[in-house]
Order: C-alpha cells, then structure tokens, then sequence
C-alpha cells in the first residue's frame, strides 16, 4: 500500500492534500485494487477507469452531508477504500467482508444499495427534491455510466429532473471512447467559461437586463439563447442534454483530475440540474485490461502481472449449452432471433450474434424495451428468445403481464443466473423468478435438473406455441458433473405439465425443482442408510404442476418436502400447498405433513453458493436432518425409525 493511501481514513483527509498530489494517490488506489481484485475476484475495469472521478468527487464534496449516488455500483471501489473501508476492502466480495458494491448497510457514505443499472438520476433526484423541501443543505451527485443513461428509466429521470430545476448533477461517466476527439483543449477551455462563477451571474444578469428592453427585451433573450445554444452545439455534443433542460459541460478527459478538480469546483455552485460529462477509460492504469476491457470487465483470480487467469479445471457450463442450443435452433429455423440487454457474453450469445448479426439484437440496458420488442417480434411471425439474468428481468414485469401473456404470445425467456450466484449477492441473485413468473397468466415454467434437460428445455421451448414459456437455470457447470447415479441417468423425454419420477419411495416425497434435483437424490441416498425410503420427484415444471403425481404421492408417503432455489413467498413450494389444500378431498383422511425448503423471505447476502444453500437448509445433509426430524416429531421415535414404522404400517394406519 502506498505512503499516501496509508494516510487516508476517511474522505476528509482526501481534501487535505494538494490537488497536485491527487494523482500519485490514484495511481497508489488502482495498485491496491488490483492487489485485492487478483485475490478475491471482481469487477475490474470499470472500477479502475473510475479512480480519478472518485477522487476529484471525494475533493470537492463531502459525504454525507452531500450524497453521491453510484449506478450500478460496479466501478466503487475507491470510493470504498477512501470513506474508512481502506483495511476493510481486502475482504472485498468474501464471506461477511465487504460486498461488490455500493452497500447502504457497510457505510453512511453509500446513499443506496446498487447493482442495476439506470436508477441513479431518479433516486438522487428524489434526495435533491427532499433536500429542498426540508431544507436541508448539501449537494447531489448521481454518476452514471453511458450504457445505463440510455435506459427508459434514467431518460425518464433526466426529463422530470429537467421540469422540477432542482439541484442535482448528473456526471455521465463515457468509457467507451466514442467522443474522445472532442476531449481537447478547446472543449476545455469553452469548459472553464461556462462553469466559471464570474460568466454564470454575468449570463443571468444579462438575461434580466435584456428583459426589461421594451418591445424587443424578450426576442433579443430568446436570439442571444439560440446563438449560445448554436456554438455549444459547434462544440460539444450536449445540445440534447440542454434541450432536456441541464445545464451541459463536456466532454471531459476523465482522468485529468487537477481539471477535475477546477470543474466540479465551480459546478457545485450552480442551482439547477448540472450534467457533466465525464470520459474515462476501462482498465484504466492496467495494460492488460485496457487493451481488452470486455474481457475485465470482471474476472476471477488472475496474476496481475501477466494477466493470466488463474486456471481451473475446464467445465461445461448452463449459459455454454443455452448458447450452442439457441446457435443450433436458429441454424435449424430461420424464424428464431435472440435478444438480450446488454449480456451478449454474459448470457452465451457471442457466437450467435457472429453467425446470425439479423436476428440478434442487444437491447442495452433497457429490459422492460427488449421484453415489450420482443412481443413485437412474435406477434409479426417470428420465435424470439429473450435471454437475460434472472435478477434484470424482473424490472420488466409489467411488460411479460401485459404486452406478452395478455397478448398470448408464445415468447421465450431464458433465464440466467437463477437462484444464488454467490460473490456478487443480494442485487444479483435470482432468488424471485419462481414467484414473479408463477403468477403469469397462461405461462410455462420450466427448470432443468442438469445441462442435458436444459437442451431438452431449450428445444421444447423454442416451439412452444401456446402462450409464454420460460426456462430458468443457474449460474455455472451443470449439474451431471457432479457425477453419481442420476449423472448417469438419461433425461426421459419431455412432455408439458409432466414430472420425472426419478425414485420410488414411501416414507417421504421430494419434490425438486430445477437445481435442487440432484441435492433431493443425494438427501435421498443419506436417507437410506437411516432407513428412510425417500420418494424422488423432478418436478421439470413449476407451472403448470403435474398435480397427478404430486397428489398420488400426497397419498401414499406421510412427508412431502418441496425444495427450490428461490424465495419461499409465492415460490414452488407454495404452488404445492395451493395444490393440496384445493384437492384435499381427493388425499383423503392420510393428509401429509409439507415442509417448505426455500431461501428465507429477506435479500441474501454474497457469499460461496454452497455454503449459503447449506445455510438456509438446501444441501443434502440439511434435507436429510429435516426430514428424520419431521419423521421423529410425526411417531415419536429416533431418528432412524425408518424401518420400524415402516414395517406394518398402512398409509391409512398411520393417519390414525
């Protein structure tokens, strides 16, 4: 750790150093992000890109009494280590350390929790409005990225913030360097005219005077705006930004902090909404990530000096099949077209945007846009597959409700990331598919056990013709790696509405959906040596159940366990107990007792998938205690009473 970064234990020793200095600081900054980063793992090149702003931003304002608000929240990693986290960020992404991004909960400089992108302008907006009815004082500062201002969201933000005129600045922090040739000194100096105080009281007094000019006052102000607002258009691409009704500065080289410095300086002293615009380069300070920044834009562990990856045993992994399937399918089928927001890599579909550039279309960040497209496309005659992350897509509900199964259009979404996905946490995890996409009128559910069912899912899905049809799968290699009996096992073929049996048993049925499968057949192995004869259902389909077997089984085992990768309210698991509380009749007097396994109705924080599975209840040794101690409770004897309750026993018996 360098000699400056030593010294710096909150924002206030920041603004004790000479501007001059702020350089040597950021580059100290970026060496212990990388330090950090190459051990944990993590967003990388935003955060390095984002270094100067962070302390050009720390220099002149002062959190909290003034609010920054950080979209997305990937590129905070100074701004961690400079508001009293600098030891603290060595646990960066570990289990009970700190999160990957901007956290209410770690530190009162963090405004918001943050991980989707494009909410910034209208909760800081929000802040800026409350400020100015309470009257309290301070400054709001929202940094956005230029992927995440074209959302619907922040250009919904950007025009209300325009009609209410109070102070807020909106940075718009450009990486991708499509406007680096007006970042010159003319664009710097037109810069430090136009935020300089001295030109601002003199344009709002020139306005006043010109008004009081009988007759000609008010033409003469609205001809002196046009050629102002003609020369900046000359100049600097921010004529849209004014016309929304900001006041535009920029483009600025986002890595000169002593200008930085002198900009913001003068840009907090203006009333009224600010947009400053900011261009910065990903990787920044890091060779390697900035001759390839798609590449770092996250990484696992990695040696800082050559850039290799730390290298793991290769393994096949969901978003891999998703990708070759859908390459497969619209190969096979001219009609298919694949959309995703922003995720190209990310959701496996680099390969079919190369071999079909007309049929795929990367929405950028505007989900509730790609799924409302989407129900475009199927309604004119073509198969859309709409990959994006669990955890984005459920900003675009109103759309799947209302401009898809409304409609009764067959669109197909694929969903990535479902369940826990680990390091990157609550902001990230897809935790709440089941439960918003159970609720859809007329849509299909589906969640393979392992990669080869996904195919099957894949296949089936993609000529689905009756209304919506959804697929969810997790993060990382698929399941049949995990080797064992079911690895082994072929698929059996698929049908809608049809679970698999995959184990006969009579003292207990395990309902598994999706990535819990394999976890229900290992708990029923465990439960074996106990003596227990553990039923073993994939369910394949949350919606709709196949009731059939689920009832039949009701009727035979005294224990039913539902077991999913999602939150417990409106999840599988409830879908069961709707199903045997409204076909109750049809169980009988032997109605069995349900145990929900479910993460647990709050936001889960990051950590190793396997041990927050393991922490709420979901690995197969959990399973297993559950059910004996379920089964102990029921007859009142050890747990593993298996056998002899068993023995002699009728399911009518055992009801009495």
């Amino acid at each position: 750790m360098g000699p400056l970064l030593e010294r710096i234990d909150s924002p206030d020793d920041v603004k004790k150093l000479q501007v001059s200095e702020l350089p040597q600081l950021a580059s100290e900054v970026r060496e212990y992000i990388l330090e950090v980063v190459s051990v944990n793992g993590g967003h990388l090149g935003a955060a390095l890109g984002a270094v100067d702003l962070t302390l050009a931003l720390h220099y002149c304002f002062s959190t909290p009494k003034d609010t920054i608000v950080w979209d997305v929240g990937h590129q905070v990693h100074a701004h961690k280590i400079l508001t009293g986290r600098r030891e603290a960020f060595r646990t960066f992404r570990k289990p009970g350390g700190l999160s990957g991004f901007s956290n209410k909960d770690e530190s009162v400089h963090d405004a918001f929790t943050t991980g989707h992108g494009g909410a910034s302008i209208s909760t800081s907006l929000g802040i800026a409005a409350a400020n100015k009815i309470l009257k309290h004082p301070g400054k709001v500062v929202a940094v956005i990225g230029d992927a995440s201002w074209v959302s619907g969201m922040a250009l919904e933000a950007m025009n209300h913030a325009g009609h209410l005129k109070d102070d807020l600045i909106v940075v718009l922090n450009d990486n991708e360097m499509s406007i680096s040739p007006t970042v010159g000194a003319l664009s710097k100096y037109l810069n430090r005219i136009l935020t300089h105080p001295v030109y601002n009281h003199m344009r709002k007094d020139i306005e006043h005077f010109m008004h009081r000019i009988p007759r000609v006052g008010d033409r003469m102000v609205d001809t002196a705006k046009k050629i102002d607002e003609g020369l900046k258009h000359l100049f600097v691409p921010g004529h849209i930004f004014e016309e929304m009704g900001f006041r535009y500065f920029g483009p600025l080289d986002g890595h000169n902090i002593e200008g930085l410095v002198d900009i913001l300086d003068n840009i907090r002293k203006i009333h009224g909404p600010v947009l400053l615009h900011v261009v910065t380069k990903k990787g920044k300070g890091y060779k390697v990530a900035e001759d390839n920044p798609q590449k770092w834009h996250a990484s696992t562990p990695f040696c800082v000096e050559t850039g290799s990856v730390h290298k793991t045993a290769p393994v096949r992994t969901y978003t891999q099949v998703f990708g070759e399937v859908a390459s497969e399918l619209a190969a096979a089928d001219p009609k298919i077209v694949a959309i995703t927001a922003a995720m190209c890599d990310g959701t496996g579909l680099v390969d079919f945007s190369k071999k079909f550039p007309d049929r795929f279309f990367d929405v950028g960040i505007a989900e509730e846009h790609g799924v409302a497209f989407a129900a475009g496309l199927s309604k004119a005659g073509l198969k859309p597959l709409v990959a994006i992350y669990s955890t984005f897509l459920q900003r675009s509900h109103d759309q799947i409700l209302h401009d898809v199964a409304l409609q009764d259009l067959p669109v197909f979404f694929c969903l990535d990331r479902a369940g826990l996905v680990g390091e990157d946490g609550a902001t990230h995890n897809g935790v709440f598919d089941l439960a918003y996409l159970r609720k859809v009128p007329g849509l299909t559910l589906m969640a393979p056990r392992d990669g080869r069912e996904l195919e099957m899912m894949l296949r089936y899905g993609a000529h689905h013709n009756k209304g919506p049809i959804a697929v969810r799968y997790p993060r990382g290699a698929v399941a049949e790696t995990q080797g064992g009996d079911l690895a082994q096992r072929t698929p059996a073929d698929l049908r809608q509405g049809k679970a698999e049996l995959l184990r006969e048993g009579s003292d207990v049925t395990l309902l598994a959906a999706g990535s819990m499968v394999y976890t229900a057949y290992e708990a029923a192995e465990l439960l074996a040596r106990e003596g227990v004869q553990a039923c073993v259902i994939n369910v394949r389909f949350v919606k709709p159940l196949d009731e059939q077997l689920i009832l039949d089984q009701a009727r035979r085992t005294p224990l039913v366990v539902t077991m999913e990768e999602g939150n417990i309210a409106g999840g599988f698991g409830g879908a069961v107990l709707e199903l045997l509380e409204s076909r109750s009749a049809e169980i009988g007097p032997a109605r069995p007792e349900v145990r929900v396994l479910a993460l647990p109705d709050r936001f889960i924080e990051h950590g190793r998938r396997e041990d927050l599975l393991a922490e709420h209840g979901l690995s197969a040794q959990a399973v297993r205690t559950t059910v004996l101690t379920a089964l102990r409770e029921r007859y009142g004897r050890g747990v593993s009473a298996g056998r002899s309750y068993r023995e002699g026993q009728t399911p009518e018996s055992r009801a009495v």
